[in-house]
């Protein structure tokens, strides 16, 4: 609140600008004429408060502020968060009547809904952004969506993941090999590196160096469309001896299966051999049957019924990367390691999510504060 008063034995004028930054001010005079002081402050400082509607500037937000600032796959969550969960509760309300308790409310009510901590998440992602912009432009006085993730906080990770055990893992490739041996190669790709779906399909021999045994992840499939991965940079993920060499046999029977399929040809028609396999090895990794592009909704289909072939619980597709990371924790690998296989931004989103798989972290961790003396006592006690 704006208010007079006085500091150090003179009348200042406190109060705030539109952004929000505190500002005093000291007056040459009395009371009164700081009270006049502030008065002319305050008439300055009124803002032509938006008469558009939440729905009238999230449109125009989405189209005038967000397009070409985010991706399209970002873009278009933006686009289903406002028209399925936004428009029907606050759309026909002028921006400055939304207010932070009823964002609260909304955040209450899908979560009793069933919604995800990342979906709620993501539903509350455009109105911050709109209103950052709204009071940038004077348009809004506050952000109803300002520091309200204290109410969508994400509940155990352990409830989230449902990683194969190791025997797992070799029954379902084992199987895989033996009666649907064309999905294999990226079954074995998923478990053996982590990279995501959407990744996987993405992916082209050209992304594959067998010399120094990594894969340059640069781009994935979204929605359609080939973007950038998630974290917005590319990385390189380590290929195990075993996948190096199943993906070499792949590339180089896909390039001989496309070589002899052009000799087919008029020997006008042909291509020469350096042209051919360049067309492979900017085609897609792993592919149909048919050698089409993989979608993510027939590859699910095509999943469950690999785990079902293997006599396997179903579990998604998502965590044969959780059985990929609790897979290199068993053999006590660091976090560090995983968060970079990962591409997670953040070591703490690598904690956060499996820090709990850690085994026996802790209790190593405070024996190593232990003086040296003590330990053969205490291990002699224990039997150990």
């Amino acid at each position: 609140m704006a208010c007079v008063r006085k500091s150090r034995g003179m009348w200042v004028v406190d109060y705030r600008d539109k952004t929000g930054r505190r500002n005093i001010e000291t007056v040459d005079g009395d009371r009164d004429k700081a009270k006049r002081r502030l008065a002319e402050i305050l008439k300055a400082g009124e803002r032509s408060v938006s008469k558009r509607t939440f729905e009238e500037y999230g449109e125009w937000w989405l189209e005038t502020c967000a397009s070409g600032a985010v991706k399209p796959s970002t873009l278009a969550e933006y686009r289903r968060g406002l028209r399925v969960h936004l428009n029907p509760l606050f759309g026909a309300l002028t921006i400055n009547k939304v207010k932070r308790p009823m964002v609260r409310e909304m955040i209450a009510a899908k979560q009793k809904e069933g919604l995800t901590h990342s979906t709620i998440r993501n539903i509350l992602a455009p109105i911050r952004g709109m209103y950052n912009q709204a009071i940038e432009d004077g348009d809004a006085y506050e952000n109803p969506a300002a520091r309200v993730g204290k109410f969508n906080k994400r509940k155990d990770a352990a409830a989230f993941i449902n990683p194969l055990t190791r025997d797992e893992v070799k029954t379902l490739l084992d199987t895989t090999q033996a009666r649907s041996a064309h999905w294999y190669p990226m079954l074995l790709c998923a478990l053996r590196t982590g990279m995501r779906q959407g990744e996987l399909i993405g992916l082209t021999p050209a992304a594959l160096d067998f010399h120094g045994r990594f894969i340059e992840v640069s781009q994935i499939v979204s929605r359609n469309e080939v973007t950038t991965p998630k974290s917005g940079k590319s990385r390189r993920v380590d290929m195990s001896s075993q996948l190096k060499d199943t993906l070499q046999e792949l590339v180089s029977k896909r390039r001989g299966e496309a070589l002899r399929r052009e000799m087919e040809k008029p020997a006008g028609e042909r291509r020469n051999a350096a042209t051919v396999a360049d067309e492979v090895m900017s085609g897609w990794l792993f592919t149909t049957p048919a050698e089409t592009r993989l979608e993510p909704s027939n590859l699910r289909k095509v999943y469950s019924k690999l785990l079902a072939d293997a006599k396997l619980r179903q579990i998604r597709f998502h965590d044969l990367r959780h059985s990929f990371a609790s897979l290199l924790i068993g053999q006590g690998e660091s976090l560090a390691y995983i968060r970079d296989q990962l591409g997670h931004h953040s070591i703490q989103i690598t904690v956060d999510t499996y820090g709990h798989l850690v085994p026996g972290g802790n209790r190593q961790a405070v024996d190593r504060l232990d003086d040296t003396q003590t330990r053969p006592a205490a291990q002699a006690a224990t039997g150990g």
